[in-house]
C-alpha cells in the first residue's frame, strides 16, 4: 500500500510542480503581452500590465484546477 500512496503523492508533486511553472509562465507572458499594449498604444498606462498578468495568472490556475481535480 505504502507504494500506492507513494505513486500517488509523487504525481501529485510533479503537478503542482507544473502548475508552479505554468503560472510563472503564463504571468510572464501577460506581462509581456501587457506591456508591449501599455507602450504602443496606451502610452504608458500600467493597467494593461496588470491586466495581462491577470489573465496569464488566471488562465495557468484554471489550468491547474483540472490537472489536479483529474486526479480524484
Amino acid at each position: 500500500m505504502t507504494s500506492q500512496n507513494n505513486f500517488s503523492e509523487e504525481q501529485i508533486g510533479k503537478r503542482l510542480d507544473r502548475c508552479v511553472s505554468d503560472i510563472l509562465i503564463k504571468g510572464c507572458g501577460g506581462v509581456i503581452v501587457g506591456s508591449a499594449v501599455s507602450l504602443i498604444i496606451l502610452r504608458r498606462r500600467a493597467w494593461p500590465v496588470w491586466l495581462g498578468a491577470g489573465f496569464g495568472i488566471g488562465a495557468a490556475y484554471r489550468t491547474c484546477e483540472k490537472d489536479i481535480n483529474s486526479l480524484k
